[in-house]
């Protein structure tokens, strides 16, 4: 019976399905204590089937960094929309990267913790998400700066340093946010928010960035 169900079920979502348990596998118990009989064993297949499919464990992994890595891009450009003020785009595009990495915890330690500490070629495929992500930023940082200099040619340069320690603050948040399930992705963000938009001297003496009300 379970062969039969094996031969209907179409390629690409028994793959999926496979990448579905090696995430959850990878992010809870690590790249190096992860088998392929356990990760077979979750996605309801025989272990040769995922080699026939993915090759390697290396290339499984690969794959899930790869999925998991585009996942998170693309939540965090959706969560924002173009055309609202500069501080609201950041809002809304820290609410989303919290949201998703809340939502997500294993694909986020995949990414964040198990990709990073096993060199090459996996610490490669995180740089590029990362890249992504801060020259993201850069550019949401940058429309703000140019307004507040009164300078449209302000080179993206002068934030790039910005862009990168905001988007480092996000990752630790993160992994302090999913360590404690009291702390929502409204508030995360909110956190941030406050350190980055309104500075710590203004957070210091009582003056704060209020989230917008409409904003759940």
């Amino acid at each position: 019976m379970g062969a039969v169900k094996t031969k209907r079920m179409p390629r690409a979502v028994r793959e999926q399905q496979m990448l579905d348990a090696a995430v959850r596998t990878f992010g809870r118990r690590g790249y190096m204590a992860a088998s392929m009989d356990e990760i077979a064993e979750l996605a309801g297949v025989s272990k040769p089937l995922v080699y026939l499919y993915l090759n390697s464990k290396e290339d499984l992994f690969t794959a899930c960094i790869r999925r998991e890595a585009a996942a998170l891009t693309a939540a965090v450009r959706a969560g924002v929309r173009p055309g609202l003020p500069a501080d609201r785009q950041l809002w809304d595009g820290l609410r989303a990267f919290f949201t998703h990495t809340s939502h997500y915890p294993d694909a986020w330690s995949v990414l964040h913790l198990q990709a990073r500490t096993h060199g090459e070629p996996f610490a490669s495929e995180v740089a590029a998400m990362r890249a992504e992500i801060v020259a993201f930023v850069t550019q949401l940082i940058l429309v703000a700066a140019r307004e507040a200099h009164r300078d449209p040619d302000l080179p993206a340069s002068e934030v790039a340093g910005v862009a990168e320690a905001l988007v480092g603050a996000a990752e630790s948040l993160a992994d302090w946010a999913n360590a404690g399930p009291e702390v929502t992705a409204r508030q995360a963000a909110a956190t941030l928010m406050n350190v980055a938009w309104a500075g710590l001297g203004n957070l210091m003496a009582g003056s704060r960035w209020t989230p917008p009300e409409a904003a759940h």
